[in-house]
């Protein structure tokens, strides 16, 4: 029996693939679940229209990461810090400090997303930002002592 897959189902295939099952399996199994749909001719014309609505989804979720990385990428965040009597750091700039200071420029990134050591001393460092999409950007993160 030709059925459409409605969601990722372990070792038979993809959400919105279709696939030849044993009728028992279908009737006995996926069908009481709601994780396969008979595979007609309406189910296979809503099955296209499911594929073009992904793909836009997918396509409008890649313009808005392209823009978000190009406006960040260059961009220059000075954190100001105490330092002790021969210039040591009291606190490093960790990642999180690094998004709060993003988050000040209306950008919304995660942590996870930038490629950095903490920073324990004063200088300029150059951070990557990843995105999905293989995107990246490259920020540069300014360390000065606070006065």
């Amino acid at each position: 029996m030709k059925v459409i897959l409605l969601e990722d189902i372990e070792n038979l295939g993809k959400k919105h693939e279709v696939k030849e099952v044993k009728e028992g399996y279908v009737r006995n199994s996926l069908l009481p679940q709601g994780l396969v749909k008979q595979a007609t001719p309406e189910a296979l014309k809503w099955l296209e229209m499911q594929k073009e609505i992904s793909a836009q989804q997918v396509e409008e979720g890649l313009k808005k990461i392209q823009e978000v990385a190009s406006a960040i990428d260059g961009q220059e965040i000075t954190i100001s810090l105490k330092a002790g009597d021969k210039g040591q750091l009291f606190e490093s700039v960790t990642p999180k400090k690094v998004v709060e200071e993003i988050k000040k420029l209306e950008f919304e990134i995660k942590k996870t997303q930038l490629e950095m050591e903490p920073i324990k001393e004063f200088g300029e460092f150059p951070v990557k930002v990843k995105f999905d999409h293989n995107l990246e950007a490259e920020i540069k993160i300014i360390v000065i002592e606070d006065k």
